[in-house]
């Protein structure tokens, strides 16, 4: 079992930046690959970024590319992610996931096997 935790969010201004944490306990961290995904009320959970157990290797959906980092520190068991040059169309409760390592990094929802409870992120026009 993984527990993930998720804070950082809140309400930003448009063009503004926020930089989400996700904290892990339970197993080895290390031996995870990451994901954050987030969902809007009345929508499917979409894939955000990814990350590999050892940080060698991102993914990015394509609406983020360029504005989302996704970094690692396994020392300190948390995944992160900066938001620069938020947009409105950014607002959702967003999600991190865990999924066994591998070198591919998966953008399913049904992929990841441990979540936490979502932290919002609000950004004003």
């Amino acid at each position: 079992q993984v527990q993930l935790v998720e804070s950082g969010g809140g309400l930003v201004q448009a063009g503004g930046s926020l930089r989400l944490s996700c904290g892990a306990s339970g197993r080895t961290f290390s031996a995870y690959n990451m994901g954050w995904f987030r969902q809007v009320p009345g929508k499917e959970r979409e894939f955000v970024a990814g990350i590999t157990w050892s940080g060698g290797s991102t993914r990015y959906a394509d609406s983020v590319k360029g504005r989302f980092t996704i970094s690692r520190d396994n020392a300190k068991n948390t995944v992160y992610l900066q938001m620069n040059s938020l947009k409105p169309e950014d607002t959702a409760v967003y999600y991190c996931a865990a999924r066994p390592s591998g070198s591919y990094i998966n953008t399913r929802v049904i992929d990841y096997d441990y979540w936490g409870q979502g932290t919002q992120v609000t950004v004003s026009s």
